[in-house]
């Protein structure tokens, strides 16, 4: 993979961790919401086949880019259904699970930036 390529990636990551961050921003100061956590779903959804389908081409390092995937999937599992279940039984999934979320979410993109850069096995 060239090194256009590479920084393409590394860029989208940084948006994703930037964004995360950005949102979970807006949440507290808006108090979050169902909007918030079905944004994230939606964005993420297009994120995690990209990922998959970098991983399935070898633009990603074969270990660390599946890692990021999954690390992504727990951290919208945690955030996403807080939020949910805050917005449906106005109870909090458990004891800060959406900061636990966002903060996953936010390692994952880093890990994907990574992924880009670090070398497979040729």
């Amino acid at each position: 993979m060239n090194l256009a390529t590479r920084a393409l990636i590394v860029l989208a990551a940084l948006s994703g961790v930037l964004g995360v961050g950005l949102s979970a921003a807006a949440a507290h100061i808006t108090g979050g919401n169902l909007t918030t956590a079905a944004q994230f779903l939606l964005f993420h959804a297009p994120a995690l086949l990209a990922l998959a389908a970098l991983a399935a081409t070898g633009s990603l390092h074969p270990l660390l880019g599946p890692i990021a995937g999954y690390i992504l999937v727990m951290g919208l599992i945690l955030f996403c259904g807080d939020l949910s279940r805050r917005a449906f039984a106005d109870t909090p999934l458990f004891p800060r699970a959406a900061p636990t979320g966002g903060i996953l979410l936010i390692i994952g993109w880093i890990i994907v930036g990574i992924a880009a850069l670090v070398p497979g096995r040729s």
